[in-house]
């Protein structure tokens, strides 16, 4: 495995060369738990998910941390005006967001480390800054020193006279370009005790405290959306190098969501929640969608470009359905050297999905000419590929996680072979009429009907949410 990933710090294609030999510490900056996840929040998910299965895929052993950010000026704001506790509050949505990841089969984290649970932690690194000459106290506030660290910029190109970082001005404070690692106590708000008074963390402090808590001092790669690169993850680095830490060694960002050129927020009324996306696609098909694109691209969503992608997904589960239904049996074979290149090339999933389509033509190709045994060959490495994305059709996850799904799929299987027996009946007694109304009438179903030599074969069709309307 030569695996290139493109480090942000390094503004360039880097070699992955792990700090301990067939071991990869990655850490992904998680949800601040506001309110529902959108897309945009969980591609970061569906994105760094690939990296992992393509790493666990090679033997690596994986330590894989996503924070929970707990405790946070939006969610103190947003649990006062609903006249509910911040605590539960957070908790609620953190399990939103733990419910998207499991519904796209995200693998779960080994950590899942929440910001509030980690203070004594914060409260170290703070004095180890402010012994080191890096941040300094004033009213109740704790800030980190700016100008005495002097690679400050290094990752986001930033220059130091051109930084803002969007805080407002404090008594006490030395810059406006120094930023808060701890913000002192306001009436009403939770607290904790530190040397330098009661207060509660800043974002920035919390991921850097966390990520050494459980990767240590230095770890292999730390992931996040690249709204993130400042002013977060650009003042996590400086801290934890001010503080004698490696911290890490490479940082991936991926491309945002985006409706009309602009980011998927709350705050432009441009939100597609992840619940409401799966009203109109199946977990397995937004998971597809969001994973398509190259992860440092932007996703310019639409309808349409959602539906294609359900469509093409489709279209290659049908293929390994079809011979599943023939063959009985389909193990997990192994990815083409193709597929291997472009995953290799920075995650290349544009052209790793472009292998999956050519072998999905010729396993059609197969099952049509009648040769099983190609049929099941390929499908096994579409199976072993598809898994690396995330999406295999016959993966547990997906057959067990839709056993409802799976129960009306069957039951509708009596119903349509019921209509599709009637049909060739009528065509021997060449009843043509009548068989071109059961066929009309599976169609305003939704119900898709191909004449084969095997016989007729029926799928449901992509627009089948709008066959009635």
């Amino acid at each position: 495995m030569t695996l290139r990933l493109f480090d942000t710090e390094a503004r360039a294609l880097r070699e992955f060369t792990p700090l301990a030999p067939g071991h990869a510490s990655i850490y992904l900056c998680g949800a601040t738990v506001q309110g529902d996840p959108h897309i945009g929040h969980v591609r970061s998910g569906v994105a760094f998910d690939v990296l992992r299965r393509w790493l666990l895929a090679h033997d690596y052993d994986v330590a894989f941390v996503r924070n929970v950010t707990d405790i946070d000026d939006k969610i103190l704001n947003k649990a006062a005006e609903a006249g509910r506790p911040w605590w539960e509050w957070a908790a609620t949505y953190e399990r939103s967001f733990d419910r998207a990841y499991e519904q796209l089969g995200v693998l779960a984290p080994s950590a899942e480390p929440r910001a509030t649970g980690h203070v004594t932690q914060m409260v170290e690194l703070m004095a180890r800054l402010i012994d080191a000459g890096h941040a300094y106290a004033a009213a109740g506030d704790v800030y980190f020193d700016v100008r005495s660290f002097p690679a400050y910029g290094a990752l986001s190109g930033h220059k130091l006279d051109d930084v803002h970082q969007g805080e407002s001005a404090a008594e006490g404070k030395r810059d406006p370009r120094d930023f808060t690692l701890w913000k002192a106590e306001k009436p009403g708000e939770p607290s904790w005790p530190t040397p330098w008074g009661r207060g509660r963390p800043g974002w920035h402090l919390e991921c850097s405290a966390m990520a050494e808590a459980y990767l240590g001092a230095e770890f292999d790669i730390h992931c996040g959306g690249l709204d993130l690169v400042f002013p977060h993850h650009e003042n996590e680095l400086a801290q934890s190098r001010a503080a004698g830490d490696g911290f890490a060694r490479y940082w991936l960002h991926n491309g945002w969501v985006t409706m009309g050129g602009e980011k998927m927020s709350k705050s432009l009324g441009n939100v597609l929640s992840v619940p409401n996306v799966l009203k109109r696609v199946r977990p397995q098909e937004l998971r597809f969608y969001l994973g398509g694109a190259h992860y440092r691209s932007m996703l310019e969503y639409s309808d349409h470009a959602l539906d294609v992608a359900a469509e093409t997904y489709r279209g290659i589960e049908a293929f390994v359905l079809k011979t599943q239904e023939r063959a009985g049996e389909i193990p997990v074979g192994k990815w083409t050297a193709e597929f291997a290149a472009a995953l290799d090339d920075d995650l290349g999933v544009p052209k790793a999905l472009a292998e999956i389509h050519g072998r999905q033509r010729e396993g059609n190709r197969a099952l049509a000419a009648g040769d099983l045994d190609a049929a099941v060959a390929i499908a096994g490495q579409v199976r072993a590929m598809m898994g690396i994305l995330g999406v295999d059709p016959l993966d547990p996850h997906w057959v067990s996680g839709t056993a409802d799904g799976s129960a009306l799929h069957d039951a509708l299987d009596v119903l349509v072979r019921a209509n599709l027996e009637a049909r060739q009946r009528a065509k021997a007694d060449k009843d043509w009429a009548a068989a071109d109304e059961i066929r009309d009438r599976l169609a305003m179903a939704g119900v898709e009907v191909t004449d084969t030599p095997n016989g007729p074969e029926w799928a449901v069709k992509t627009n089948h949410n709008e066959a009635g309307q």
